[in-house]
């Protein structure tokens, strides 16, 4: 039976107890976490060191062989320059050093021969050194510092991809930025630029982004970015191309770019003379003939005028292309209209709001399939084409115009007929 008492143990042998406690307990290690990190780091080639309070490297982590390391995290710690340890670990492939309170980044760090990827975002660097540029990067992320520059040896990242150096205080973009012909996103939002450098025209960038900056006019040259997906530019005292053009989308942009290319690649009247040739005649006489050549090629203005002149009509019907739809169906299409028309789903709609149960069958998506087959498409727009026929349209696109979108004008003279001639046959029963 158990008693309340005092310990019946003698009192030396409780002081020997407590003197073992206290022995076991300083063997054991300061922070196990810590050391257990190292020793998966060690083992699997991924030290992950990250939220751990850091205001140093690991003391402890010489007691492990760290050499093989591929991928190290040291994200959301307090360090205040990149480690010394960390820029000797030359198998390092990717390297995270997010939100941390480094300000200067060690000219050691050209050893990571194999580095591809480092993301120094949400740190205190005012300057990024030249020595990073020798590194083979493919991923470069310095968003949220102070940077004010970014050094002119970008361009030898030959094969950087992605480069995010937004929110920052950059007042310009290098000048040999247009060497980085590998790279496709490109983040230069919440800065101080107001120019944009016209060799990015050149390079294959799917992600553009420079929205919040002070930026008033977009190059004309970017009209040739021709894999550009996104571009994000709001946020800017754009005056060209205006507002109301920007917050159409990249679309009609691009369209503005190109009309503005013609009106810059005009010249003067007085350098476009007649082409003439010398004719002699059995006669002394010498008598001047104007070539017969084409207007186009007497007169390359001529060219210019007639393709700003169709630019300005495309821009005009496929605007009136989209109020058509929009204000019959009441719905907001897509800012690529083309894409949105050419599984024909919104154009049998049309047609049957125009005459009901003209489409009798309609493939829609669905949530299990979000996108119909090119068959189904096709289906749907020859049915479309098929209710316009029934319905009188005298002229009518193919159904590669829509489904390839390759004919947006003729669609649009096609829809636009559809509802002049059902709105004629209405005013006429009335």
């Amino acid at each position: 039976m158990a008693t309340l008492g005092p310990d019946p143990r003698p009192h030396s042998q409780l002081a020997s107890a407590s003197i073992q406690s206290n022995i076991s307990g300083n063997n054991l290690p300061p922070n196990r976490g810590l050391e257990r990190a190292l020793e998966e780091g060690a083992n699997s080639g991924f030290l992950n060191l990250s939220a751990r309070k850091l205001k140093e490297y690991p003391r402890t982590a010489s007691n492990y062989d760290l050499s093989d390391t591929v991928e190290a995290d040291l994200s959301r710690n307090r360090l205040a320059e990149v480690p010394l340890e960390v820029c000797h670990l030359v198998a390092l492939e990717m390297l995270n050093l997010y939100h941390n309170c480094i300000k200067t980044i060690p000219d050691t760090i050209i050893n990571l021969q194999s580095l591809t990827s480092l993301n120094l975002s949400r740190n205190q660097l005012c300057a990024l050194p030249a020595s990073l540029c020798g590194l083979p990067l493919r991923v470069l992320i310095a968003s949220n510092n102070k940077l004010v520059c970014i050094p002119e040896a970008i361009g030898q990242l030959r094969s950087l991809m992605e480069l995010d150096v937004s929110c920052n205080e950059i007042t310009a973009l290098p000048r040999h930025i247009g060497r980085l012909k590998a790279l496709r996103e490109l983040n230069v939002r919440r800065n101080l630029l107001c120019v944009l450098p016209e060799d990015l025209a050149e390079l294959p960038l799917v992600k553009f982004d420079f929205s919040c900056n002070k930026v008033s006019t977009i190059p004309v040259c970017y009209r040739k970015m021709s894999q550009l997906q996104s571009l994000q530019l709001e946020n800017n005292p754009l005056q060209s191309p205006p507002a109301q053009i920007c917050i159409k989308g990249k679309v009609h942009v691009f369209k503005y770019l190109s009309i503005e290319a013609c009106r810059s690649d005009k010249m003067p009247d007085s350098l476009y003379l007649p082409v003439m040739e010398r004719l002699s005649l059995s006669r002394p006489t010498t008598v001047f003939l104007r070539t017969h050549k084409s207007l186009e090629s007497v007169d390359p203005q001529f060219t210019m005028r007639r393709k700003m002149e169709q630019l300005r009509e495309e821009l005009e019907l496929m605007e009136q292309l989209r109020d058509s739809i929009e204000s019959r169906l009441k719905v907001a299409l897509p800012e690529d209209l083309g894409s949105s028309l050419m599984d024909g789903v919104v154009l049998c709609h049309l047609a049957n709001h125009i005459r009901p149960r003209s489409v009798v069958s309609i493939h829609v998506p669905s949530p299990a399939v979000p996108k119909l087959s090119m068959a189904k498409c096709r289906r749907n727009v020859e049915n479309f084409l098929d209710a316009c026929r029934k319905m009188g349209v005298p002229e009518l696109c193919l159904p590669h115009h829509i489904l390839e979108e390759k004919g947006m004008i003729k669609v649009s003279v096609t829809v636009q007929a559809l509802v002049d001639e059902t709105s004629t046959k209405q005013a006429l029963f009335t």
